[in-house]
């Protein structure tokens, strides 16, 4: 497969792991271009052989840029989305795609309609763990899935500067939700379908996170069963994932953060089978969702997070940050 020509837009933490996952090749993709607003950010482009451009437009100006990495502030995607499907770029939005379902409705109408491919950032999904328990779903070897218990906390953000982006409670509301529990609602929406409604506890327990530092959502789900999530910013690393049916059910737990991924601990039992407790050796889910994205850029295999999956995630987002406010059950709409 010929490498797709790519942009990084964003050289902050994230955007930074992205890039040096991808300068190997092995993500199908040529990175080729470094966007970032921070001056800073040029010789960090430069070591790696990048042009470098304090803007967006230039990147989608250039003939050979195929695609574009959005490793950006939330609050930015959907007016970026909207350049770069204009400008006939695919897209790989890291999350969550929209802070509103009509923000996400749009950005995969604007890339359907140009025949483009839109990514997301959803690694999870690419961990062979958890994609077995996707697999195993859909092959009915968990039964109906009755309940979903899922908690990805950690203590990063409590030392950013009060500035950060990641600490302002309009780009990133409802404590940790936008940066790891829409992960967490995404497996849920894959699994269980689109929500119905959701009661949100949101806290400021043990920091000064404008946001709050303690969320747990309890979901329910238009086609029956429920989901609690919770995505604390102010523990140590902690990740865990169990879904019950009514023929097994499976919990897995990483060993370390997504961000140098050790591998995981994966404890199942099936209907009249004992307890068995499994370790999983190291993977690399983001390299993987992005080279799946190229794969389908090139036309090899559809991509495996659906439009309506993105949309039926951010209308519950939507919900879970109204009821992070309000304390109320609110309806997914």
């Amino acid at each position: 497969m010929e490498p797709v020509r790519t942009a990084i837009v964003g050289l902050g933490w994230w955007g930074r792991k992205m890039t040096h996952l991808m300068s190997g090749g092995d993500a199908g993709l040529a990175l080729v271009r470094a966007v970032d607003p921070a001056p800073e950010a040029a010789d960090f482009a430069a070591e790696h052989g990048l042009a470098f451009s304090a803007d967006l437009d230039a990147a989608l100006a250039d003939p050979a840029v195929e695609a574009v990495i959005l490793a950006t502030p939330h609050a930015l995607h959907e007016a970026q989305i909207e350049a770069a499907v204009a400008a006939g770029k695919h897209v790989f939005c890291e999350k969550p795609l929209a802070l509103t379902k009509a923000g996400a409705e749009k950005a995969v109408r604007l890339c359907r309609e140009a025949g483009l491919v839109l990514g997301m950032g959803h690694e999870r999904r690419f961990e062979p763990p958890i994609a077995e328990i996707i697999e195993a779903a859909r092959e009915d070897r968990l039964g109906r899935i009755l309940q979903i218990e899922a908690n990805f906390s950690h203590d990063k953000f409590l030392g950013l500067p009060a500035e950060n982006w990641r600490l302002k409670a309009d780009q990133a509301p409802a404590g940790g939700m936008t940066a790891t529990g829409i992960h967490l609602t995404d497996l849920s929406v894959k699994l269980m379908g689109s929500a119905r409604d959701v009661r949100v506890a949101c806290e400021n327990l043990a920091s000064s996170i404008p946001q709050g530092d303690t969320m747990s959502a309890h979901i329910r789900f238009a086609q029956g069963g429920s989901a609690y999530v919770s995505a604390t910013l102010a523990t140590p690393f902690v990740s865990r994932f169990a879904v019950f049916g009514t023929k097994g059910w499976i919990e897995v737990r990483d060993k370390t953060h997504v961000e140098a991924p050790s591998g995981w601990v994966v404890t199942r039992a099936s209907t009249g089978t004992p307890i068995t407790v499994e370790e999983v050796g190291a993977a690399e889910p983001v390299r993987d969702n992005l080279r799946a994205f190229a794969q389908a850029i090139r036309g090899e295999a559809d991509y495996p997070i659906t439009g309506e999956e993105m949309i039926a995630n951010i209308a519950l987002l939507e919900a879970i940050v109204r009821s992070a406010g309000s304390g109320a059950v609110e309806p997914v709409h």
